[in-house]
């Protein structure tokens, strides 16, 4: 019994995956189905990673829409639900959408959290809980990873420990604020001047979750808040949270700045902000009765940097392959929301979704299938196409496909040339780099910030080329005019 509630005793396996959060369970479901055995290993005592107590206002900003225009459970229903990971079986999907209760298509953190626990424990997923992991050391070809439980040997190494720790800026008077994490019960700031640092998603959560109580909330950074939702990327605050920015606009007490915090003092009863506008220049100084630092976070990488991983983003995250594996350390992988460290093309400057689920999972889907064929033997298979039905699957998969709209100019649809045959989903910055590939075609969906639109990336003979075709009013992209400009693209191999 014991063995049961705590699996994957010290020893050798073939992969090791540390965390329990939805990146590290996507992974190891997705790893475990195609028949290649994980030991995963949490300090937690249950699955869930940071929705186990994040977000503070407890209301996400990714969507689940439980009646949706396709049929739930399907793969284009994924599309609508950003928050459920990946199943092969039907009661292993879609399942965030079957606890909510329906007061909003935003999940709340505690049904997030029982849609994890659900996945866990349905898909069948073990997990060492409560082993904590202490260090790390190469051995041969592979990894000693070193927990509180023992020595555990690997030639892959699989981490998904999130970006858990808090991360505030070097700069004077910074260390006497607290973090967005220390965040207090609302109540508490009521009636009070709050100064929140940092305009993305957790600044204007916690103006959201505090515009009730707070006299006044301004929140102050460099950047301008970027608010299109038609970006569909997390980085920017989305609608979820945009009424602070409504009672900026209105006049109601609230102040979106674009201004550098240069230095922070502390007064008799609150602090006193020095900032320096960006947009508009100008020196201002802010008094407040509270201030919060919603600057982020950074990756627990414990002992890995003095291993060799290269990191980037002021060392909050592991520089990676577009396969996410580590950029300076062969064989060290990494799931979750840490894969925002391959940050793909980035065209028209919009990032990659890696940092919220509904990216992530189709990353740690992508890595499984990676990993089983190239390190550990298995076959994957890649299905025949008849020529003739080459454009309207391309053209079908540009419209309708979740991982190429969830993932957009990140993930990509290949289809091997001469004779067809589906490769599958890969990052697209690794077919467009990749030198010496078969003849192949790659469709991915792209946002220009003015429209969404598909591309395909052909590649023959080594040369690869770009065509991005017409976008559409209701986004399909199916029809006569995309049909005969992929068949003009693709002339001498459609038959």
């Amino acid at each position: 019994m014991a063995e049961l509630d705590r699996p994957f005793p010290p020893g050798d396996y073939p992969v090791v995956v540390l965390g329990s959060g939805p990146g590290a369970l996507q992974f190891a479901y997705s790893l475990g189905r195609l028949g290649v055995e994980a030991a995963v290993l949490s300090s937690d005592d249950q699955p869930g990673g940071m929705f186990r107590r994040f977000p503070f206002f407890q209301r996400l900003i990714t969507w689940t829409k439980p009646h949706a225009p396709v049929d739930r459970g399907t793969r284009a229903y994924e599309w609508y639900d950003w928050n459920s990971l990946l199943g092969e079986e039907p009661g292993h999907r879609a399942l965030v959408p079957g606890f909510m209760d329906g007061r909003s298509y935003f999940p709340s953190r505690e049904e997030m959290e029982r849609g994890l626990l659900a996945f866990a424990e349905r898909a069948g997923i073990r997990v060492r809980y409560g082993c904590r992991w202490e260090g790390t050391k190469q051995e041969g070809d592979g990894f000693v990873i070193v927990t509180s439980d023992g020595e555990y040997r690997c030639p892959v190494a699989v981490f998904g420990v999130g970006m858990t720790v808090p991360w505030k800026p070097d700069m004077p008077g910074m260390e006497a604020v607290p973090h967005y994490v220390e965040t207090r019960d609302r109540r508490e700031y009521a009636g009070k001047r709050v100064v929140i640092i940092g305009k993305r998603n957790s600044g204007f959560e916690l103006a959201d979750g505090l515009l009730p109580w707070a006299r006044q909330i301004i929140l102050a950074s460099p950047r301008p808040a970027r608010m299109s939702v038609f970006t569909h990327s997390t980085a920017a605050a989305r609608a979820r949270y945009l009424q602070p920015f409504e009672d900026h606009l209105l006049g109601g007490g609230t102040f979106v700045l674009d201004a550098a915090t240069e230095r922070i003092e502390r007064t008799g009863h609150g602090y006193r902000v020095h900032v320096s506008g960006t947009t508009t220049p100008g020196e201002m100084v802010l008094d407040a009765d509270e201030v919060i630092a919603a600057t982020g976070f950074g990756t627990p990488l414990g002992d890995l940097p003095g291993l060799g991983v290269r990191t980037f983003y002021q060392d909050r995250l592991p520089a990676q392959t577009p396969f996410w594996e580590s950029s300076s350390l062969p064989g060290l992988y990494f799931v979750g929301s840490i894969t925002q460290g391959a940050v793909g093309l980035k065209k028209f400057g919009i990032p990659s979704n890696s940092a919220a689920v509904h990216g992530f999972r189709y990353n740690a889907w992508v890595l499984a299938r990676h990993l089983a064929e190239t390190r550990f033997g298995v076959k994957l298979d890649r299905p025949a196409l008849e020529p003739e039905r080459l454009v309207g699957y391309l053209l079908e998969e540009a419209t309708r496909a979740p991982e190429l709209w969830n993932q957009q100019s990140y993930l990509a649809r290949v289809v091997r040339l001469d004779p067809p045959a589906d490769d599958g989903i890969v990052p697209l910055a690794h077919f467009v780099d990749e030198e010496g590939g078969p003849d192949a075609v790659a469709v991915a969906v792209e946002n220009t910030g003015q429209e969404l639109r598909p591309a395909l990336y052909v590649r023959r003979d080594g040369r690869l080329e770009e065509h991005s075709l017409p976008s559409h009013p209701m986004l399909d992209f199916r029809g006569r005019e995309h049909r005969d400009e992929v068949a003009g693209l693709l002339q001498g191999h459609i038959g």
